[in-house]
């Protein structure tokens, strides 16, 4: 069994910033790739950021240049910086990580139970 656990959510002003992180633990073989999604009521939940084992990352267009994504390999962990954060930033944040575990023979994806980011004057 794999768990994703979310930290770092919170209220924020606009123009403020968070720092979400993910770890990943149980019967890690390997973690592949690591990703953000976010989603606000009545939305999809959409692809935030999301980076590969090897550092390559890919951004939604609504958040190039604000926030960055990065992993700690020896941690199993992945961050999300947030900056310059705007009111339509708010959504529930969940990781996820496509993982190998040493039960199965394929990957699988896991997701973490969800922070709420809340930007609000």
């Amino acid at each position: 069994q794999v768990q994703l656990v979310e930290s770092g959510g919170g209220l924020v002003q606009p123009g403020g910033s968070l720092r979400l992180s993910c770890a990943a633990s149980g019967s890690i073989f390997s973690v592949n790739a690591m990703g953000w999604y976010r989603q606000a009521p009545v939305t999809q939940r959409e692809l935030v950021a999301a980076i590969t084992s090897g550092g390559a990352t890919n951004y939604a267009d609504s958040v190039k240049g604000r926030f960055t994504i990065s992993r700690d390999n020896a941690k199993n962990t992945v961050y999300l910086q947030m900056n310059g954060l705007k009111p339509e930033d708010t959504a529930v944040y969940y990781c996820n990580a496509d993982v190998k575990t040493t039960t199965y023979l394929r990957s699988s994806e896991y997701w973490g139970q969800g922070t709420q980011v809340t930007v609000s004057s």
